[in-house]
């Protein structure tokens, strides 16, 4: 960890997880963001991250309100805070997010963290989200030469209705997910059916087990799609239920929906959405999300006809020469 910085918004540096005081003030900011905002400002994987200790995974720059300005020791609240998840699971690239407080916007936190950051890393080999694409982020991404490179939309069905009676491959059925028996298996299935998608891919048990330790986690909507005759993994749809938070009421996801190349063009990925979609149901979830990339045009026209519409966008940015100008998707 590093000191305050002396400057109009004093930045302190942290490599590797913030200690419990801080990380609960990244929670409060993060809350009145989503509360203002509508949108997440921070990923799972950042929070995944920020509960870890590895310096070499992370780095938090938390920017803080100060009173006297000479005086960095009075710092009182934190006004903004910035995220580094470097390269993992085969990506190329560091993953920047960057969130300011309601009360401290457009006052020159969100600047003054993006260039504290280029003391302390590449710019040039980061990538940035934003979540939900806000005006002032575009701009301050425009500010330091970051070009938008990929769109991953939110989608959402906000009301039950009919949905198709859609059979399983003949000789598989669907059971939920066992702690204590599945987890080799699934992560054998989910680098197959994301083997050119690290990011997703990539999974490892420690991935795995961070989740599975999340208050939200609940095996029965975590569904299986197996072989009858010899019990082989062929797909998954892991279901999510995110509790409500401040006027926000509680809404299920279609968190991953995963096929094996075995059993890829069967028609088992439609009856797995169609499985968990109903499962979220009955557990009460009317309103039900997901993420899906901008251009994935086969499975949008599967989500819309589902009723599904699109909802909002999160965009990446990387910096204009690294991304060549043009839609990396």
């Amino acid at each position: 960890m590093n000191a305050l910085s002396s400057s109009d918004w004093p930045v302190q540096i942290f490599k590797g997880a913030p200690d419990a005081e801080v990380l609960g003030s990244v929670r409060a900011l993060a809350a009145a963001a989503e509360e203002a905002d509508g949108n997440p400002p921070l990923s799972e994987q950042t929070w995944v991250n920020l509960r870890a200790s590895d310096p070499d995974q992370l780095l938090v720059l938390a920017a803080y309100a100060n009173e006297e300005k000479s005086d960095p020791a009075r710092a009182t609240a934190l006004a903004g805070v910035a995220v580094v998840n470097f390269p993992a699971h085969g990506e190329d690239a560091g993953v920047l997010e960057l969130v300011v407080h309601p009360e401290y916007r457009n006052q020159g936190v969100g600047t003054g963290l993006a260039a504290e950051l280029q003391e302390h890393a590449e710019l040039p080999a980061l990538r940035a989200w934003s979540h939900g694409d806000h005006e002032g982020a575009a701009k301050l991404a425009g500010r330091f030469g970051f070009t938008p490179v990929r769109e991953l939309w939110r989608m959402r069905l906000t009301h039950a209705q009919q949905l198709p009676d859609v059979r399983l491959p003949e000789g598989v059925s669907i059971r939920a997910f066992v702690p204590g028996r599945d987890e080799q298996d699934w992560l054998a299935a989910n680098a197959a059916a994301f083997a050119h998608h690290p990011e997703q891919g990539g999974q490892t048990l420690a991935d795995l087990e961070a989740r599975m330790a999340e208050p939200w986690f609940d095996p029965e909507g975590f569904l299986l799609a197996v072989d009858d005759h010899d019990g082989a993994l062929l797909g998954f749809h892991w279901t999510k239920i995110h509790p409500g938070t401040g006027s926000h009421p509680a809404i299920g996801e279609v968190y991953v929906v995963g096929v094996t190349p075995k059993a890829q063009g069967t028609g088992l990925g439609k009856a797995l959405t169609v499985a968990g979609i109903k499962h979220l149901h009955a557990k009460g979830q009317q309103a039900i999300m997901l993420y899906v990339d901008g251009d994935n045009a086969p499975a949008v026209a599967l989500y819309r006809k589902l009723g599904f519409t699109r909802w909002d966008t999160d965009v990446m940015y990387a910096p204009a020469a690294a991304s060549g100008g043009r839609n990396e998707g």
